[in-house]
C-alpha cells in the first residue's frame, strides 16, 4: 500500500518518482530540506520503500543509489517516439518565432523610449522658437540698412588680416628657401632632421594658408569694386 502524500515517505517517494534518475541519500536530503526532513529521516524513509519494492535500489560499496521502478512508467513505442520528436521540432520553431517576435517588440520598445516625450517636444519647441526670433531681429536690421560694423573699424579689421596673410606667405617662402639651402647636401633623411630640430609645418598642426589667401583675394577684388 503506497504511504500518503504527505508523510515521509510520500514526499520522498513522490520526489525520487518525479526525478527518475539514479539518487544518493544526500541528494535526496538535500533536495527536500523545504519540507524540513533530516538526512536520516530521509535515508529511513528510502530503505523502508526499497524494502517494500515501491522504488528500486544498488548497492556499490558503501553507497546505496535509489531509483523510481521503471515498470510505473509508460515507455512509448517507436511511432510515439517519432510524433514525440516531431511535436519538439513543432515547439523549439514556435519558440523561435517567439524569441523573433518579443526582440522586435523590445526593439521598438527602445525605439519608443528614444523619442522625445510632449513635454520635450515642447522645451525644445520654444528654444527654436527664441532663436528664429533672435535671427529674424538680426535680419531686420540688416535689411534696414543698420551699420553693424562701423566703415572705419571694418577698415582696421581687413588691414590687419591683409598684413598677416602678407607676412604669412612671406615667412612662409623664406623658411622654405632657406630649408632648401640647408637640406640640399645632407646626408639625413629630411623627416627626421626636421623632427630632431622640432620644426613644425602648417600642415602638422592642420593648418593650410590657402583658405585664407582666397579670402585676401576675395577681399582684394572688392576694394577695387568699390573704388
Amino acid at each position: 500500500m503506497p504511504p500518503k502524500s504527505d508523510s515521509v515517505e510520500g514526499i520522498v517517494l513522490n520526489f525520487v518518482n518525479e526525478q527518475n534518475r539514479p539518487l544518493n541519500s544526500q541528494n535526496a536530503a538535500d533536495a527536500l530540506q523545504k519540507f524540513s526532513l533530516k538526512k536520516t529521516a530521509v535515508q529511513k524513509a528510502l530503505d523502508a520503500l526499497a524494502e517494500s519494492a515501491q522504488i528500486s535500489f544498488k548497492e556499490y560499496g558503501k553507497q546505496k543509489i535509489y531509483l523510481a521502478r521503471q515498470d510505473q512508467f509508460d515507455i512509448p513505442n517507436g511511432e510515439e517516439l517519432e510524433q514525440m520528436k516531431k511535436a519538439n521540432t513543432k515547439l523549439q520553431e514556435e519558440i523561435a518565432e517567439q524569441k523573433k517576435i518579443t526582440s522586435e517588440v523590445e526593439s521598438e520598445i527602445k525605439s519608443l523610449q528614444s523619442n522625445l516625450t510632449l513635454e520635450e517636444i515642447r522645451s525644445k519647441e520654444a528654444i527654436l522658437q527664441s532663436e528664429v526670433q533672435e535671427m529674424e531681429e538680426k535680419l531686420n536690421k540688416l535689411q534696414s540698412g543698420v551699420i553693424l560694423v562701423k566703415p572705419e573699424d571694418k577698415k582696421i579689421i581687413e588691414e590687419s588680416f591683409s598684413e598677416r596673410v602678407t607676412q604669412w606667405r612671406k615667412r612662409k617662402r623664406m623658411f622654405k628657401e632657406l630649408w632648401d639651402n640647408i637640406t640640399e647636401n645632407s646626408p639625413k633623411d629630411q623627416k627626421e632632421f626636421k623632427e630632431e630640430l622640432g620644426l613644425e609645418y602648417d600642415e602638422d598642426v592642420d593648418v593650410t594658408i590657402q583658405p585664407y589667401s582666397e579670402m585676401l583675394a576675395s577681399l582684394n577684388k572688392r576694394r577695387k569694386v568699390s573704388r
